[in-house]
């Protein structure tokens, strides 16, 4: 398995594809396979060099127990150390939910890594109500209730997987977007935000896209946070034809 190390902390990564350089970030108790699994994957590489990261806390990667290793810039600069240990100095990225707010510490820690940004469900001000619930869930019920808080149904392989995870290492994982307010003005890289109109992150993803200079936005009708991020037949066109738009303008 390739790794990339950030201060003594490994960060797993998978490449598949060849062309511009995209990262793709998973969301909070998930890993870089529901990419994969839900022909994320397929549709992109064909395109693009895709840079699946495993996240700290989560997947192949290390997951420490210690609440000070999940600050917003460990997160940044886990992102950064792949890219560096790949000879990467630029890429795109695409995130979901936790993996959207790691989008914010980017353009906030490292802004010379990211040529542009794609964020789903998950917006700027506030900590994400989403990650408070799940926390909630991980104190009640631990790995074997995961799948039940992701709130929509899901595919047995994701189950099980999400039954799995390191349950200390989560809770010191904190869902937190705090802080991110006085960057947005400074994100004039293209972005891309989405969300479904049913999730509670809904009017944070609004009132973010008001702050940023340089943002497109989408909604999914009727969608919850999880639906949102599984209905990958909806996202997808969208996301192609961003990124095949800002390119073109480059």
């Amino acid at each position: 398995m390739p790794y990339a190390d950030n201060n003594g902390v490994r960060i797993h990564f998978q490449l598949e594809g060849e062309g511009q350089p995209l990262v793709l970030q998973h969301g909070f108790t998930d890993s870089l396979e529901t990419w994969y699994e839900l022909d994320y994957v397929d549709a992109l590489k064909r395109e693009h060099q895709l840079i699946l990261v495993d996240a700290r806390g989560h997947g192949a990667s290390d997951k420490p127990h210690d609440t000070s290793a999940y600050s917003n810039e460990a997160r940044a600069t886990d992102v950064a150390s792949v890219l560096r240990a790949l000879a990467i100095p630029r890429a795109d990225y695409m995130g979901y939910s936790m993996g959207g707010c790691i989008a914010y510490s980017l353009a906030q820690y490292v802004p010379e890594c990211v040529h542009r940004l794609i964020i789903g469900g998950n917006g700027a001000q506030g900590r994400s109500r989403i990650g408070d619930r799940l926390l909630a869930g991980l104190r009640a019920g631990g790995a074997e209730g995961i799948p039940a808080l992701w709130g929509a149904p899901l595919p047995p392989t994701l189950m099980a997987r999400l039954r799995k995870n390191d349950v200390e290492a989560l809770m010191a994982s904190r869902v937190d977007a705090l802080g991110f307010s006085d960057v947005l003005p400074t994100m004039t890289m293209p972005c891309l935000l989405y969300v479904g109109d049913a999730d509670s992150e809904y009017p944070l993803v609004q009132q973010t896209v008001a702050e940023m200079p340089n943002a497109t936005f989408f909604t999914l009708p009727g969608l919850g946070h999880a639906e949102a991020y599984l209905r990958s037949d909806l996202v997808l066109p969208r996301v192609l034809d961003f990124l095949k738009s800002t390119r073109a303008a480059d």
